[in-house]
């Protein structure tokens, strides 16, 4: 744990750090991710090690990859793109990514992925655009890209605190790239207590930030938190966890802070960034589903839930079906075998169990798969949601353990009937503004009436990532896109938070990301628990990502 006592200096460091920080050259920013594309693999595997064995993950389980995928991967993707990006400034003045179009609807979409040959081989058949807010043309989205390295901007050093989450251990060291490449800031990054033993590998990963002295890493507790974010030498903070922190952080812990909230008057008014979780909807649209797409689409959608153990802030909560669809119990019943056969996990992260205990006591019809004994959290299933109850824990609040339900909708027997009510339910009852799935078969696609009412639902979803037929992690693995809340959020109401991260195309005006993939694609994902070679094949994927930096 950092001591108290250490804050002050290395705050200092960091304030005497910044303005080397906003005066380095375009060229010195692409050498410095050039080096981290080399460190950051050479702490890899004590990275991933590490993690596995603080999760419980055994050493011949394919759950291994889970590091070296959300971690070590992302982390390692995230500079090549930024090198990348950096380097198409330098060279024509702006980011270039694949496309800036006016869409069929009239929105300005920035096309983000894939960006190179290597993303079609690791996602086949997936696209990724960002939807720029009304009113804003191609022209000017092309202007305002790369705010920070326009000539003639000059940045005020400033010092950000990074509040790392402790579930995915890339979110730390990837929101410390946010605010260093994207916002000019240098960084103190603050390790959660839950995956503090990450630092002596980010130490190696992130080496040569912390040799220039433009990050700081720290460890500790609440009292660490607080006393950091109220130093008078950070100038802003970002938070990866729950509104709670949130509103601990913005509006305080004391007797008056519900009052200060309500009035909407900080206790602190540094400016917070922050991404908080959701009540994640997985809605599925009725169709001619076959049995193997029954099959395959049950494994989808479990593993949206076994990946980490639950532990993320876009595991699938609430599964949105058409109560009169045919093929509804079929899918639940897939879902339930899928869960059957997942790796148990352990249930590593505080307060699980007694979350898991809080809604299976409003549940009594939940459904468990896997060990239930003292302290365990099995995958858990709670199907018939009862859609007019308003405070159904389901809908209220995020579970962050292995929990996710299904609600049917009474809608007419249409596709574009259902959608509508669907999009209502998860906008005006489900808790957050995260991220959502939409699962469309391509023969209802093909329908235009069901195409249409498709589209119209991924303008009304309000979310800031909506994602067809796959998990709505999607944009997160891909690091290109902007990963955050739907814009609008304010201090009072901060729903899944404000600000976005990663965009590594430095996007501005950014509205929403829509990220597609096929029905039924050639690979499975890898975030698949079904997925049993990954445990070999990421270890191997990461210097491959690594050389693109170069």
């Amino acid at each position: 744990m950092t001591d108290m006592a250490d804050i002050d200096t290395l705050v200092g460091e960091l304030r005497d750090a910044a303005p080397s920080w906003i005066a380095m050259g375009i060229d010195e920013r692409i050498e410095l991710l050039e080096e981290l594309a080399r460190t950051i693999p050479a702490a890899g595997e004590g990275w991933a090690m590490a993690a596995a064995q603080a999760k419980g993950i055994r050493r011949d389980s394919p759950a291994m990859a889970e590091d070296w995928g959300s971690g070590v991967l992302a982390t390692v993707r995230n500079v090549t793109l930024l090198a990348s990006t950096l380097r198409d400034i330098r060279d024509t003045g702006r980011p270039a990514p694949p496309a800036i179009r006016l869409d069929d609807r009239g929105h300005t979409v920035v096309e983000v992925f894939p960006t190179e040959p290597l993303d079609r081989v690791l996602f086949p058949g997936f696209t990724a655009e960002v939807r720029l807010a009304a009113g804003v043309t191609p022209e000017q989205a092309r202007e305002r890209m790369g705010r920070i390295y326009h000539p003639g901007h000059v940045s005020v050093p400033e010092v950000a605190l990074v509040l790392g989450a402790g579930n995915v251990s890339s979110i730390g060291p990837m929101d410390a790239l946010t605010q260093l490449f994207a916002e000019d800031r240098v960084v103190l990054l603050k390790l959660n207590p839950v995956n503090e033993y990450l630092a002596p590998h980010l130490d190696v990963a992130l080496r040569p930030l912390i040799r220039g002295g433009w990050l700081r890493l720290v460890t500790g507790g609440p009292d660490v938190g607080r006393a950091i974010i109220d130093h008078e030498g950070i100038d802003t903070v970002h938070l990866t966890g729950s509104d709670r922190t949130y509103d601990a952080i913005v509006f305080g812990d004391d007797e008056q802070a519900a009052e200060r909230k309500q009035r909407g008057t900080p206790l602190r008014t540094k400016r917070v960034t922050a991404e908080l979780g959701n009540v994640t909807p997985v809605i599925v649209v009725p169709g001619p589903w076959t049995a193997r797409d029954i099959a395959y689409h049950g494994d989808n959608i479990a593993s949206m839930l076994v990946q980490n153990g639950g532990f993320n802030c876009i595991a699938a909560r609430v599964i949105v079906q058409h109560a009169a669809w045919s093929r509804r119990a079929a899918l639940n019943d897939a879902i339930r075998d899928s869960l059957r056969r997942a790796e148990p996990r352990t249930a590593y992260y505080p307060g699980a169990r007694d979350r898991w205990e809080r809604f299976t006591a409003a549940h009594p019809q939940a459904e468990w798969f896997g060990p239930d004994g003292e302290g365990d959290v099995p995958f858990t299933f709670i199907p018939d949601l009862d859609a007019t109850k308003r405070d159904d824990i389901a809908f209220t609040t995020e579970a962050f353990c292995a929990v996710f339900g299904e609600v049917p909708l009474d809608a007419p027997r249409s596709v574009p009937a259902f959608l509508e009510q669907a999009v209502d339910f998860c906008n005006d009852r489900l808790w957050g503004t995260l991220s959502a799935s939409l699962i469309v078969h391509p023969r209802t696609l093909a329908d235009p009436e069901s195409r249409e009412a498709v589209e119209r639902a991924i303008d009304r979803l309000a979310y800031g990532s909506v994602v067809v037929n796959h998990w709505s992690a999607a944009p997160y693995a891909m690091v290109s896109p902007p990963w955050g809340a739907a814009p609008g959020a304010t201090p009072s109401d901060i729903q899944s938070g404000d600000g976005f991260v990663h965009n590594t195309y430095l996007i501005e005006d950014i509205a929403k990301t829509v990220v597609r993939g096929p029905f039924r694609p050639v690979l499975r994902p890898p975030w698949f628990h079904t997925h049993r070679t990954l445990n070999r094949l990421l270890p191997r994927a990461v210097p491959l990502i690594a050389s693109r930096a170069r």
